[in-house]
């Protein structure tokens, strides 16, 4: 079996994946559009998603058939929050009392529909 290729995010990036050469950045705060049903949703992980920590390269990843995703700066623990019972609201309040003074209000509902776009969160 052929081991899948990693591209580590640029700086000020938070995601990239490979997949035979397509590259995607999924950044907190990357996308423009606003997410308009944020606060009611209640996301969770894709089905065929997995959310793991390399222990070796130190950071999150998104495991998927034939891609991974590297995760960096806060999008692991935003995602650990996906779990398909908290709205987005609430992941947004927890996430304000875990980190005060970050931007998780704009930031977060912008992420998750990025990742929503992308397929990896439903």
């Amino acid at each position: 079996m052929k081991p899948l290729p990693l591209k580590e995010a640029p700086p000020g990036g938070h995601a990239s994946s490979t997949d035979e050469g397509a590259d995607t950045d999924a950044g907190v705060g990357a996308g423009e559009g606003a997410f308009a049903d944020a606060g009611h949703w209640t996301p969770a992980l894709s089905r065929s998603v997995m959310l793991r920590h390399d222990r070796v390269r130190g950071t999150d990843l998104l495991l998927m058939p034939e891609r991974v995703v590297v995760l960096r700066g806060g999008a692991g623990a935003i995602l650990r929050l996906c779990d398909g019972r908290r709205e987005v609201a609430a992941i947004v309040a927890e996430l304000a009392e875990r980190f005060p003074g970050a931007s998780v209000a704009t930031e977060v509902p912008e992420f998750l529909g990025r990742m929503r776009e992308e397929g990896w969160i439903r």
